[in-house]
């Protein structure tokens, strides 16, 4: 629910909709959304000052599901998603080659 949430509200804020991405995690009680938005819209997301990304956290937080809850929503660039991607392929494929080999950690 709240990946959906932050989605939509930072496709209507950017000039590059389609280079939205969110990833939702939870980690104990608290849900972590991570949002990732084109280099060029960062500024648009985040605000002067910081006051968009702020309106962003309270939305989410006013929406969490429990009061128990926390929720964090971390703001990066498009290009950290893929520094993201290519890192977890690459321990991926690294702990496959282990596991080929009969290596354990």
């Amino acid at each position: 629910m709240m990946k959906e949430l932050v989605e939509v509200i930072a496709k209507a804020l950017v000039e590059h909709p389609d280079e939205v991405a969110v990833r939702e995690r939870t980690e104990g009680k608290v849900i972590k959304v991570d949002l990732y938005v084109a280099p060029v819209d960062m500024g648009k997301v985040i605000g002067r000052q910081g006051r968009i990304a702020k309106a962003i956290r309270a939305v989410v937080k006013a929406a969490a599901p429990r009061e128990d809850v926390a929720v964090d929503v971390n703001i990066d660039s498009t290009d950290m998603l893929k520094e993201d991607d290519a890192a977890a392929q690459s321990q991926e494929e690294g702990s496959c080659e282990d596991a080929e080999k009969g290596n354990t950690l």
